[in-house]
């Protein structure tokens, strides 16, 4: 059964508003017609979302599911880090987690430990790719992990509020932002196990299910609305044509899409699910 699961899978995500700090790399040699300004709507930039964001996101949203069943998950950091907030980190062990490495010492390491990786320069068995986007949809290629999306910089002022200064600016401060995102992105097992197949797909429908929670929203801007991301994990038994479908707003999914959707929710999935919940549990 494992073995009809291809390495690669693509998540797709859809959002409004997406702001990742100052970490959108954008492509403005691509700019059409000699426009560089990258405040100006008529710009044609593109660029790339790097994986750091997201993949963060992405194991937030596992460790929950993990804590949800009953399992605690690796702290994202060492337990012999100098953190600047101790307290906090002591609080974190004791909501559902664990020293990063401890596992290692009974077994081989919980499942969230054996995803990500990070402890003793061990690689993580999930590689989370970066998403190439651009504002020309007929460009993008769904099948590499790329995206629909277009990019600003945006300003923010922060004003006077006092009748005499007349909202005079006091500070600006000036983000990167895509908008109207829609795309793939793709995610490649190293080794591929149902455990790790069943966590993905209960996470992003998680994820999904929490889009609006503050813990939960994607980048920054939250409390703007930016990160309110919808996702679902694309049917691993499509083929490229029905990925590129999924992404065709004028056409819906055939009857073999529909077929494979059937065999996936009722054959595959449930037995993924029960080799995850004895994993967490033995884990436990």
């Amino acid at each position: 059964m494992l073995e009809d699961i291809d390495h690669d899978v693509f998540v797709r995500i859809q959002t409004d508003l997406l702001v990742v700090g100052d970490s959108i790399m954008t492509d403005r040699h691509h700019a059409s017609n000699g426009n560089y300004e990258d405040d100006d709507p008529q710009n044609q930039i593109g660029g790339i979302i790097p994986a750091f964001s997201l993949s963060g996101w992405l194991r937030h949203g596992m460790e929950k599911v993990v804590q949800e069943r009953g399992g605690t998950a690796c702290h994202p950091g060492e337990a012999n880090a100098n953190f600047r907030k101790d307290g906090v980190y002591n609080r974190d062990l004791d909501a559902g987690y664990h020293p990063k490495g401890d596992c290692l010492e009974d077994g081989n390491g919980c499942v969230i430990l054996d995803l990500f990786g990070g402890f003793g320069n061990r690689p993580g068995k999930v590689m989370r790719r970066p998403i190439q986007f651009s504002p020309v949809r007929s460009s993008v290629d769904y099948t590499r992990g790329q995206a629909e999306g277009h990019y600003r910089r945006l300003n923010r002022n922060v004003v006077s509020r006092n009748p005499e200064d007349n909202r005079e600016p006091l500070r600006n401060a000036e983000l990167d932002a895509v908008g109207n995102f829609d795309g793939a992105w793709h995610l490649s097992f190293r080794e591929i196990k149902p455990e790790f197949v069943a966590l993905l797909a209960e996470t992003i429908d998680y994820l999904d299910a929490h889009k609006t929670d503050f813990m939960h929203q994607l980048g920054g801007a939250r409390n703007f609305g930016g990160g309110i991301v919808d996702c679902e994990l694309v049917n691993p038994f499509y083929n490229e044509t029905e990925l590129r479908r999924v992404f065709d707003r004028g056409k819906g999914k055939t009857q073999k899409m529909e077929e494979k959707d059937d065999e996936w929710a009722d054959e595959y999935l449930p037995e993924f699910k029960s080799a995850l919940s004895a994993r967490v549990e033995a884990e436990s």
